[in-house]
């Protein structure tokens, strides 16, 4: 690993921190190369889990609120936290950077592409600010019983860094039913392919942001990916979204 990463992997303090640090960083880059999506181990626990979930409600946090149905984004909600983040946030934030970059960088050499991020996310998202996406993209969502998410990229300008995480802050089959995390891949003259999976509480499932490398007949192409919800049948969902890339 170069030496500044590990450095930067250091310098990120806190018990999640550590947590997404001690996953097998290998098999999940594996994982997420075959399937464009990876489950993590859990990341934070019950009890931080609901400290996340319950900022919902404090207003003040957030810059804007999305009304999914209004927007024909599907139905429910969503919030885009405001500057300064939680201390919770912008821990996982930092401490998965390090993790998903050998994998970005693989990507756009894999599909012939620039590389721009890089070693550190300050450097990262201070390119983002140049390029004048400045506006924080972290995301906390909430669906109820009947509530979905449409197929969607997370794209909020030219700046794109190409892996995301969500993570499960309820108890999938306890505090709600349905709900599971949809990804559907366009692959190379053929039909689309679709994943489906229940998000554990306090796990994170890293997923590609907008395509992905998958080999053809011509080397690597590049497989357009879109992410979604299915319909939640009961109770409350909520999830915590760390997007790499700020927002215009």
């Amino acid at each position: 690993m170069n030496p500044t990463i590990q450095q930067a992997d250091r310098t990120v303090g806190g018990a999640a921190a550590c947590r997404v640090a001690a996953g097998d960083w290998r098999a999940l880059a594996d994982e997420v190369n075959e399937y464009g999506c990876a489950l993590t181990q859990r990341i934070l626990t019950p009890a931080e889990c609901r400290k996340l979930a319950a900022l919902y409600d404090d207003t003040e946090r957030f810059r804007s609120t999305v009304d999914m149905a209004r927007h024909r984004f599907g139905s429910g909600q969503y919030r885009y936290f405001g500057d300064p983040l939680p201390e919770l946030v912008r821990e996982l934030r930092a401490a998965f950077y390090p993790h998903l970059l050998p994998i970005a960088r693989d990507w756009a050499d894999k599909l012939g592409r620039p590389a721009p991020w890089p070693d550190s996310l300050e450097e990262w998202i201070a390119m983002c600010h140049d390029a004048g996406q400045t506006r924080t993209s972290q995301i906390l969502l909430r669906y109820g019983a009947g509530d979905w998410n449409a197929l969607h990229r997370d794209l909020f300008g030219e700046a794109v860094f190409p892996l995301q995480v969500v993570v499960g802050l309820d108890a999938a089959g306890t505090d709600y039913t349905g709900g599971e995390f949809l990804l559907v891949e366009q692959r190379p003259r053929a039909q689309s392919r679709g994943t489906a999976m229940m998000l554990p509480q306090g796990h994170g499932l890293v997923f590609t942001t907008r395509d992905r490398p998958v080999r053809s007949q011509r080397g690597w192409s590049a497989s357009p990916v879109r992410h979604g919800v299915s319909t939640v049948r009961s109770g409350s969902r909520r999830t915590l979204g760390l997007v790499f890339h700020d927002a215009t």
